[in-house]
């Protein structure tokens, strides 16, 4: 048998914050079980050869929206400021990414006056769609035809596989309309990089003689020897768990492509999206942002597929009706003590800080059913 007072399935941030909370707090062990031959989930960064820190899995832009959060995070790192600024390329030109102020102008050229000119400006381009439904209507309906094709439309294809009028229009608002310059691709005022990288903060948040993490274990093939004495929290797909009783949940992946520069940097931002050119969503200079000195640069492209890791859940009504029904399965699971946290166990899409502030909020209940 592998016993534990908790056991925890994934070494990701959920994971890794829960066990250090549960291990300091309450003075349990904790074991961790991760597939993957790292910590940090998609968080994970690291050294290529060139000395460079990037990111493996894609960029991740840490900002705050609560304080606590990061005073919580401070404990582990020191940081660098956050200086998110994507670009996306439409006919060659680069445009201010989300929508704002300067994007407007720069794509109809002309000057806006004040807020309610533009919105004037505005109300004329959109189409008046009381109630909109979808992806599609969302954005046709608060920036109209020219915007949507131009920007969201076929980027929106290529990530998904998917046309938006058969998405969430609450994926469509992840993104915001601004009517001011702020450059920056994250509204938070709190945007910081750990200092060392994801990497070393997760390490150093798991540094206790009371976490145990075991590397390159699949959960599925020794989940009949596992016993915990208090709590499991599982961070993985819910379909799987379940042995796809109701059928399968649709994720996209992602696979991503380096390659080194011999200069300091190519990019004038982190990131440039890529809506109607290439097989590619997007080229990301990460040194933008770890700020390290280096002759070298590294560029990563991202290519959305169908096959591979879990990374983005699928918001559509298919996938929406089915999730609800591995909720009631779940909810079951809780009155054994096993409990689902983080984006793939609850089939949504959480931003990091997010992530660590709902890993934060089960870590609360756990300590009020926590009986020595």
């Amino acid at each position: 048998m592998i016993e534990s007072d908790v056991i925890i399935i994934g070494a990701g941030p959920v994971g890794c914050v829960l066990a250090e909370r549960i291990s300091s707090q309450l003075k349990l062990n904790c074991l961790i079980i991760e597939k993957r031959s790292h910590i940090g989930g998609n968080c994970y960064d690291l050294y290529n050869s060139k000395g460079l820190l990037y990111h493996k899995y894609g960029p991740h832009y840490l900002r705050f929206k609560n304080k606590k959060t990061m005073q919580y995070l401070s404990e582990f790192t020191k940081w660098l400021p956050g200086e998110y600024i994507v670009k996306s390329s439409v006919d060659k030109k680069l445009y201010p990414m989300p929508i704002n102020l300067d994007t407007l102008e720069m794509f109809y050229k002309r000057k806006f006056k004040s807020k309610n000119d533009i919105i004037n400006f505005l109300d004329k381009k959109r189409l008046k769609i009381k109630n909109p439904k979808n992806f599609e209507q969302f954005v046709l309906s608060k920036l109209g035809k020219e915007i949507y094709e131009k920007f969201y439309k076929n980027y929106t294809i290529k990530q998904w596989d998917i046309h938006p009028k058969y998405l969430s229009k609450e994926l469509a608002g992840r993104l915001p309309i601004r009517f001011n310059r702020d450059p920056y691709y994250v509204r938070e005022k709190l945007r910081f990089m750990p200092k060392k990288g994801f990497t070393e903060m997760f390490k150093r948040m798991t540094n206790n003689k009371k976490i145990k993490i075991k590397l390159n274990i699949d959960f599925f093939k020794i989940r009949h020897k596992i016993k915990f004495n208090h709590f499991m929290i599982y961070t993985g797909e819910p379909d799987r768990y379940f042995d796809f009783i109701y059928g399968k949940l649709d994720w996209r992946s992602l696979i991503f492509k380096f390659k080194n520069h011999k200069k300091d940097k190519i990019q004038e931002s982190v990131q440039y999206n890529y809506p109607n050119d290439f097989e590619y969503t997007r080229s990301v200079e990460i040194k933008h942002v770890t700020k390290q000195k280096s002759k070298y640069t590294v560029i990563s492209k991202e290519f959305p597929t169908k096959k591979g890791d879990p990374y983005y859940p699928i918001s559509n009504k298919k996938n929406v009706i089915l999730f609800e029904k591995y909720k009631k399965l779940i909810l079951k699971e809780m009155n054994k003590n096993i409990f689902f946290e983080g984006r793939l166990a609850k089939y949504k899409y959480f931003n990091t800080d997010e992530v660590i502030e709902s890993a934060l909020s089960l870590f609360k209940s756990l300590k009020k059913k926590y009986k020595p």
